[in-house]
């Protein structure tokens, strides 16, 4: 009978450091996003822009300074994440996959909106996706929250159906006596 490969969330475990390497990846690239996009570009919204407090949602410093130490983090999670896979290339049985550390950074971006959103748009208050725009709040950061489970679903799918981290299917294979062997 065949030895079952190890496997970590589905995947084949020799993977683990390449996709934790890429979730952290994708936690910074989904921080800047946001913050480039929504923050500066489109200017929909700053970090404290609908905090309970109208003297600090209305205070443009103190918002362009909480934007700037939401950019530290997002950066941090960067480097971290190019550190982790610089590390992981380096590992032997990691596979050398793009497909899978892109899957990886998808998933890691989905995980940044789910977070961000649940914590500052829902239990925080303090800033939603998109104050002024048609509809209500809820509509629009419902949406950055669903946006964020299609990332997570769409990059483990991309992971799952890249050959380099799937478990070998040798240990799957089921004799028609159902030996395990065939």
């Amino acid at each position: 009978m065949a030895e079952q490969p190890a496997t970590w969330l589905g995947l084949d475990a020799d993977a683990k450091p390449l996709v934790i390497a890429g979730l952290a990846l994708g936690l910074g690239i989904g921080g800047f996003f946001d913050g480039i996009v929504f923050h500066q570009i489109l200017q929909f919204h700053h970090m404290l822009s609908s905090h309970p407090d109208a003297s600090v949602a209305t205070n443009l410093r103190l918002n362009v300074v909480a934007d700037g130490l939401f950019h530290l983090g997002t950066y941090t999670f960067t480097i971290v994440g190019l550190v982790l896979f610089s590390r992981a290339w380096r590992f032997r049985p990691v596979p050398k996959s793009g497909r899978t550390l892109l899957g990886a950074v998808i998933m890691g971006w989905g995980v940044f909106n789910l977070a961000e959103g649940v914590v500052n748009h829902h239990l925080l208050g303090i800033h939603h996706v998109w104050p002024a725009g048609p509809g209500p709040l809820v509509l629009w950061d419902a949406v950055f929250l669903l946006w964020g489970a299609l990332f997570l679903v769409v990059g483990y799918l991309t992971i799952r159906t890249d050959s380099a981290a799937t478990p070998t299917g040798e240990a799957d294979a089921v004799a028609a006596d159902g030996s395990g062997s065939e």
